[in-house]
Formats: structure tokens, sequence, C-alpha cells
């Protein structure tokens, strides 16, 4: 930094595309700083670095990083502009990548800098210094038969073709892998656990694409599908057809790396902002796909009713939290149709419990003991669909506290169940109704209560969110996790997770108008009662959980073993 005249670097999580999820070979964050989790960036002065990390992450990344180098930040309480302007009250040269960031979030940190400071952009230092940087992935890629994803590709370029005409628009980068993956009904296998390839492609006004990826991760068969009307080019090649591309572009401000921004403006052509062509009409999942990913949440609910059954019934004394990720993922993988996990396992035992995003290690591995509860948040990757899951289960005695907020938990969960509310409204305006019960507590989370997730693609899905920060309606067809949770520091943790999908509503008798919305469950795994005060559920919230109870037992258990059969039944035995 010296040398180059630079006062302060970022070092970002992302890659080039953005997504919540890097190869090794973009890991630079954890490489420079030891910390792991899947949010979060630093910036380094000459003198001093700040890792930026969210309340998921508050322990995480104390345990992580070395502070006597590193000092853990509070974000987004602290933006990057104020730290900068803290760190150094002189200004400076602030170094970003353009690869590794957004248009919007360069225009926000430009904006929020005095006039001491000079953005300038460069390749990241840390590509300079890492050595034994691994190589970028070449993941094979595979057809997603049309039958699951419910309309041919041809199809679907056509008429997101037409928005870009309607719009003026000649052409659109998308540069998110789950898009692509969306858009020409293949998966990839360049990201543990999401199955997306490393790729970008340009839809043009006419319909074709020019998809930008290593041609060795297609075969014939993946050949043929593509057609003719979909042009293959080499990876690194996109940078210079976005910067000679005629016409009018469109990039997405929020997605797309502002190195294509810059270089078009280096040349003084056209650059529309505008959304993802994809983003909504992924989000909003037709017929089929809601159809097999509700084949998938059956298959994965018997999986997740074997496992429960062993872990009540069969579980040595010994077990510790490792021994919990193999059994679950056992469980799965003896389905017979798991591809991956959807995301590496969480066990959180006892303390490590208050960790939202806890993942064991060898290192961190421990017993499971009397008193504690354990927070299992796990999901499967299925040629059909995606799961997401997580229960709370007592080990041994639970304590009143636990019972107590737990309770506060299921009557959040429960509260978003059962929701109904007109069009038009967003995530920001039923958030709270899940952390009402733990605010008359005195209690919360310092998560969404959900996010979006793909049909046999990414876990964690935009752009909608049931979130206290999210503007985007939801729409039918979205599906989102409602996941409400509670943690106290060093003590325990609670969360209760299922997947739900967005249906219109049918208007109730003596209801006043149409348009309504509503949740449909698609998880069907019970619901730990030992951890129940009942006495502190209403009336509607015992007949919900009941009634739900009763359909887990009535579908999942023709589906089970004989031993796990009979546990099912106990466990949803009405309260």
């Amino acid at each position: 930094m010296r040398d180059e005249g630079i006062a302060a670097t970022l070092i970002p999580r992302a890659d080039i595309h953005q997504g919540e999820y890097v190869a090794a070979c973009d890991e630079r964050l954890a490489w420079l700083t030891g910390f792991t989790g899947s949010a979060g960036f630093c910036i380094a002065t000459q003198g001093m670095a700040g890792v930026f990390v969210d309340g998921r992450y508050t322990e995480q990344v104390s345990a992580q990083v070395d502070t006597a180098h590193f000092t853990p930040v509070d974000w987004p309480a602290t933006k990057p502009a104020g730290w900068l302007k803290d760190a150094l009250p002189e200004g400076g040269t602030v170094a970003y990548d353009p690869r590794l960031h957004t248009a919007s979030e360069i225009e926000k940190l430009r904006n929020g800098l005095p006039p001491s400071f000079t953005l300038t952009a460069r390749t990241t230092l840390i590509d300079t210094l890492w050595s034994d940087r691994p190589a970028p992935p070449v993941g094979a890629i595979r057809v997603q038969p049309d039958g699951l994803s419910g309309e041919a590709h041809a199809s679907k370029r056509a008429r997101l073709a037409a928005d870009l005409t309607a719009a003026g628009h000649h052409g659109a980068l998308i540069t998110l892998p789950d898009a692509i993956a969306w858009l020409l009904n293949i998966r990839g296998s360049d990201i543990p656990r999401n199955p997306i390839p490393h790729a970008f492609a340009l839809l043009h006004d006419d319909a074709r694409v020019t998809l930008f990826v290593d041609e060795a991760k297609l075969d014939d068969t993946v050949r043929a599908h593509l057609g003719n009307e979909v042009t293959l080019a080499p990876y690194d090649s996109v940078f210079q057809t976005v910067a000679a591309f005629p016409g009018t572009l469109r990039l997405d401000k929020s997605s797309a790396p502002v190195i294509f921004a810059e270089a078009r403006t280096a040349k003084g052509l056209d650059t529309a902002w505008g959304a993802d062509p994809c983003l909504l009409p992924k989000a909003c999942k037709n017929e089929a796909e809601i159809a097999a990913t509700r084949a998938a949440h059956l298959r994965d609910a018997a999986a997740m009713c074997e496992f429960l059954a062993w872990f009540d019934t069969d579980r040595p004394a010994t077990t510790t939290e490792i021994d919990i990720v193999r059994q679950l993922e056992a469980y799965r993988a003896a389905t017979g149709d798991l591809i991956d996990i959807s995301f590496d396992t969480i066990a959180g035992s006892g303390p490590h419990g208050a960790l939202p995003h806890y993942r064991v290690t060898e290192a961190t591995n421990r017993q499971l003991l009397d008193g504690d509860l354990l927070v299992l948040d796990s999901g499967g990757q299925y040629p059909d669909g995606t799961t997401d899951i997580t229960r709370t289960l007592p080990v041994g005695t639970p304590g009143p506290d636990q019972m107590a907020a737990f309770t506060r938990v299921l009557q959040g969960m429960i509260a978003i169940s059962r929701l109904r509310w007109p069009a038009g409204l967003a995530g920001r305006d039923l958030d709270a109704l899940a952390r009402y019960p733990l605010w008359l507590a005195d209690q919360d989370y310092a998560h969404g209560t959900g996010h979006g997730v793909g049909v046999a693609l990414c876990v964690h899905e935009g752009p909608q969110r049931l979130s206290k920060i999210s503007d985007v309606p939801f729409e039918p067809g979205m599906i989102v996790s409602n996941e409400p949770g509670y943690y106290r520091q060093g003590a325990f943790g609670i969360r209760i997770e299922n997947l739900v999908v967005v249906t219109q509503a049918d208007t109730l008798p003596g209801g006043d108008a149409t348009g309504k919305l509503c949740f449909e469950t698609l998880n069907f795994v019970p619901i730990d009662r030992r951890l129940i005060v009942t006495s502190m559920l209403s009336q509607g919230e015992k007949t919900w959980l009941n009634a739900y109870h009763a359909t887990c037992r009535s579908t999942i258990a023709p589906l089970l073993s004989e031993t796990a059969s009979m546990w099912l039944h106990r466990a949803t035995a009405p309260i």
C-alpha cells in the first residue's frame, strides 16, 4: 500500500459474480483475516484494519480473527464511509477492485466521503500476495429438465427479451450464476452446496444469448440443450464484449460489478441501470417448480423424521455435534436422490447454539450434554428442489427460561404461518409480527425472519426477504423461509424454521375484499412439544400446531420405517 500510494483498501467477501458463497480461489477475506462468515468485508489502512460484520457474526468474528491486527466493526450500524473518515481524518486514496464491487456500493461510498478522499479502481492487492491461491473451479454443467423447470429456456429468453425491447434496451448483462442457471435451464457445480456455474450471459433483445463460460464444463448433451440461439464465448472475453457492445446495455446496479459500467463509460457507450431481467421471474415459481419443490420437501421430511427418531431412541450418550451432522447427512443420502446438502449443516449445542451460523469443526466439536438445546439447521439439494429446515431439540431436561423463549419463538413462527395480508406488502411490513412475542419479553434476534429460496438452486435467493429492510412486495410463487429465533450469548440458542410459498388466499366468509395473499407451508417435520409452555399459547396457536402436526403425521408416516412411524405418531400427538 505504501509503494502504490494507497491509504486504504477494500477487501470484500464477494467474488466477481457477487454471490454469497464463493469458490476457494475467491476466499480473499478469509485468507487475509481468518473470518469465514458468508457476509462481511474488511477495510485496511496502513496502520489498522476493520472487519465489518452484522449481528449474526458478532461472536464468530471475535473468535476467528486476530484482534491484535483486525478490529471487528458492527455493520451496518457503522458505515464504511464513516469508518474511513475516522481512520483517515486527512483523507487519502482508497482502492477498490472494480471486479468485486457493484456500482451501488461504490456510489454509496463515494457519496459518503469528503473531497479529501479519492476512490481508485485497481486489482486487489490480495491477488499479488496470495501465492498458493487455488485455481478457479471447472465444475461440470448439467441440464435441468423442462419438466422440472416448467418452461423451456427458449420461452424464457423470448419473454425476457420482449421486456428489454419494451424498455428500449438492446441487451442485458446477467452476472448472477443462479440467474443464468434459471434462464438456460442448466445447473452447475462450481460452488459447493450451490448448483450453479461460474459464467456470464448477455441476453440480446432478439432473445439470443451469448454465454461466457469455460467450455470444458460442457458436454455434448448440454451443448445440444442450449441450441443454436445460445452462442458460447470464452469466459474472460466478457470484458471486451461488454465494453464494445453497441446500443443500450442494461446493468443491474446492485449485482453487476462496476468494472463493466466503468468500461462502457470510458468509451462513451450507453448504460441503462435496471433490474436483472431474471430476478423477479426466477423468484415467482411456476406450478411445475412448486410441485417439484413440494416433492423434494416430502422426501426431505422423511429423512428428517428418520433422524429425529434416531435422536430420541438410539442416540449414544457420547454423541457430539459432528456425530449429529454425519448422521443427518447419512439419512438424506439414503433417499438416493441427494445431490448435495444445501449448506454446511449447523449443529450448535449449548453455547454454540447462540451462534446463528455456527459451523462445527474438529477444533470446536462438543459433546451434547444434559440440559443443552441443539439448534439443527440443515437442508438438501435434490434434482427437483432445495430444502432448508431448522429444529431446536432438547438434550435431557430443558430449563424454564429455555422453554419460555422457545415458546415465544414458536408463537412468532406460527404468526407468520397463519398470516393473511393485502397484496403489495413487503417483508418489512410483516417481519415485526414474528418478533412481537419476543419483544413483549424484551427479547429479539439479530437476523431477518426469512430469506428467499430457489428451486434446485441457491438456498439463499433474492430479491424477496422476510426482513425489516426488504421493500420487495411478495408475489405468488415466491418461496421464503420463516425462521424467528432467540440467542443468549454463552448459554443457548433457539430457532424454528419452515419454508413457505406465497399463494393467493381465498376470501373468508364475511370478508370485505379479495386480493389477499397467504403462506403455504412446505416442510412437514414435527416441532418438539417438550420445549413448549402450553399455557403460553392461545387457542388459535394450539389449533394451528395441532393441525400442522396432524398433516405431518398423515403425509409423512407412509414414507417412514416402522420405528420412525411410531416415533412420528408420538411426536405429533395433540397438545
